[in-house]
């Protein structure tokens, strides 16, 4: 490899991220994390720079760094030039590489579910909107040819689109806004006084349409809207035809300020820090950018032919995207500072689009439960349904919500990182490389590992490590603690460090030349974190007075949901045991309730009414809740009677283990 080139100005190094190829400048002693973020090289770094997840390791090939040697790298580690790069700052021109495991590879966002994972996926029914009355987007167009004017109809060009507007639409309350007024006198001019119109509708009757955007000749045919997801890990986006309700392009990229902490807590944290607020609105704002990018030039389409985009997102990601202070949020009463939000010009954000597009963002309900979940349930319909529904949206934080069209209450427990790939030795996003399904011999206790693109193991993604700790516990590998057996006779199972681990994959199987096991700390993570979310569930049946055999569905939201086993999730206590005809996915509830605003204007209004009738209760200030938690903290439950289909399971394995 060839020297990096001096650099002739003092106290500034060159740093080159490999395989990415890319350079920086940087003055010496700078972060090496914060060099990386600077480059645009994005580093796995679950806890925010903190240096204790140990998952931004990076080799220096060449060059000198201080620090980055903590006890998270081993002895052989450290020769081979590993560092944690959080804890690393740089001294010298640097050739640095980013390994496998610390990568973040966003290709898998965009792959479908495996065949054996694929959720029954509900998709809007268009043909039922429209029959309902409900197709009615929030931006129409209308195709005017004006008469020219003369001196004996010399009405000014402003009050002659309101005119023929009025006339054609039945409006009264017609409101041009200032930008439209700039652009009127030429555009009636380049086609002869023959223009589209675009009008944002209001959400109640009575109140002004606004005139947003005006353009030469007809362009009926072409009005697009962008629905957007900002979620904690990943930004989802869709371009949707206004006039079909079709999606015409969809993409998914990691958020960018996961480079600034895994989850909402670390960037609140970080928000705190001087310039941190508009660090993670810009790094977010890039992310969305190119999201929006990416889309438009799928679809083929002309930029200014998008007249809106709406956006859901948790109460810390919306204010983030915002620019609004969130630290008031994690402390107590734990506030946030608005729930509704105005339309908002889109470009005010920094995002990308039309001076004339409106950023139409969803309500939340408290600081834990956001814009995200009330879009789920928006777009589930939950809201005008007679089912008692369970819904769920698991991840780093999992929101609950149950009721239905008469009432509402709902819910937010912080899971951990668990689910993500966080607090495992070994645990990594769903990305390629990811163990996501594993099965055992019950003979042997060999294991079949299967990664997400079959390719060499990496590391293991949440799906797969709860199909992995369901089936050791299945096997007898692990008892209802999590721990294991140590008599097995199987050299898979190890003491190393004082901690037993099981080898799922030796070095040499492996992309990064290192054992990939499961230890008891990472099933003990896993325990807490399903734990955490079952007790979530069971404290709100309890509070509204309902137990687990009322629930006539469970709905799973989210990209998580999409992929789990449910009997495997089942079996390990994180869902309620309840028939599994009654458990549906809707995928990306957020993006679903985004799309919904896109393609109805009722639900804008109805939106209203739900977030006033949805009750949020605090965990933290419900006093059963702890007692459930410490109850869940088991394979699948301290009371196995909660689980009976499991138990009936495990009493005839273990009337087959005696008899062998």
């Amino acid at each position: 490899m060839s020297e990096p080139e001096e650099l002739t100005g003092n106290n500034m190094y060159k740093v080159t991220f490999y395989p990415h190829n890319k350079k920086i400048e940087v003055k010496d002693g700078e972060n090496l994390l914060r060099a990386a973020m600077e480059a645009g090289v994005h580093i796995n770094a679950s806890c925010g720079g903190e240096g204790v997840c140990g998952k931004c390791r990076v080799i220096i090939e060449d060059g000198r760094v201080e620090g980055g040697i903590t006890e998270k790298l081993s002895s052989e580690d450290v020769g081979k030039g590993y560092r944690q790069a959080c804890l690393s700052t740089v001294k010298s021109d640097l050739s640095v590489r980013i390994p496998v495991e610390s990568a973040v590879d966003a290709a898998v966002l965009n792959m479908p579910p495996s065949p054996r994972c694929t959720a029954r996926i509900r998709e809007i029914n268009l043909d039922e909107l429209k029959e309902k009355g409900l197709f009615v987007p929030p931006m129409e167009k209308q195709y005017l040819e004006l008469p020219e004017p003369s001196n004996h109809d010399n009405l000014p060009d402003v009050s002659r689109l309101v005119s023929y507007l009025k006339a054609k639409c039945d409006e009264h309350r017609l409101l041009v806004e200032l930008p439209v007024i700039r652009k009127v006198p030429d555009i009636f001019r380049q086609d002869g006084f023959k223009v589209t119109a675009t009008l944002a509708r209001p959400v109640h009757e009575g109140r002004k349409t606004h005139i947003i955007n005006i353009q030469s000749g007809d362009t009926t045919d072409r009005n697009y809207a962008v629905a957007m997801d900002i979620g904690t890990t990943t930004i989802y986006g869709q371009l949707i035809d206004l006039i079909t309700g079709r999606v015409l392009a969809q993409h998914a990229e990691f958020n960018g300020q996961i480079s600034y902490g895994e989850d909402v807590i670390s960037r609140i944290v970080y928000a705190e820090k001087p310039g941190g607020l508009d660090k993670l609105h810009d790094v977010v704002i890039i992310t969305i950018n190119f999201v929006v990018k990416k889309i438009i030039k799928q679809a083929g389409i002309d930029p200014d032919e998008i007249s809106a985009i709406t956006i859901a997102g948790n109460t810390t990601m919306t204010q983030l995207l915002l620019k609004v202070n969130p630290r008031y949020m994690r402390r107590s009463p734990y506030v946030p500072a608005a729930t509704l939000y105005p339309p908002i010009k889109a470009v005010s954000l920094g995002i990308a689009l039309g001076d004339h597009v409106a950023a139409l963002v969803y309500p939340q309900i408290s600081s834990y439960v956001g814009g995200d979940i009330v879009a789920g349930v928006m777009g589930s319909g939950i809201y005008r349904s007679e089912e008692l529904t369970l819904y769920m949206d698991i991840g780093t934080n999992a929101e609950i919500v149950i009721g239905n069209k008469d009432w509402l209450a709902c819910a937010a427990c912080s899971a951990g990182p668990a689910f993500e790939g966080g607090g495992v030795k070994f645990g990594m996003r769903a990305t390629k490389g990811a163990i996501e399904d594993f099965s055992i011999d019950p003979v042997t206790y060999e294991p079949m590992n299967i990664t997400i693109g079959n390719v060499r193991p990496k590391g293991i993604c949440g799906s797969g490590l709860i199909i992995m700790v369901a089936s050791l516990f299945e096997a007898g590998v692990i008892n209802n603690l999590g721990k294991f057996d140590r008599d097995l006779n199987t050299p898979r199972i190890r003491e190393t460090d004082g901690v037993f681990e099981y080898v799922l994959a030796w070095a040499d199987e492996t992309q990064i030349d290192r054992d990939v096991v499961l230890s008891e700390p990472d099933i003990d993570n896993l325990i807490r974190a399903k734990g955490a979310i079952y007790s979530g569930c069971m404290t709100l049946l309890e509070e509204v007075g309902l137990t687990v055999h009322d629930l006539q569905r469970i709905i799973l939201a989210g990209g998580f949901g999409s992929y789990v086993d449910l009997e495997k999730a089942i079996t390990i206590g994180l869902l309620p045991e309840i028939d599994t005809d009654k458990i549906a996915f809707i995928g990306n509830g957020s993006l679903l309730g985004a799309k919904m605003s896109c393609l109805t204007n009722r639900i804008r209004k109805d939106v209203v009414e739900v977030t006033k009738k949805m009750t949020n209760f605090e965990l933290s200030e419900t006093g059963s809740y702890m007692d459930n938690y410490i109850a869940a903290l088991f394979l699948p439950h301290t009371d196995m009677n909660n689980f009976p289909k499991v138990k009936a399971r495990f009493e005839e394995r273990k009337k087959i283990r005696n008899i062998k």
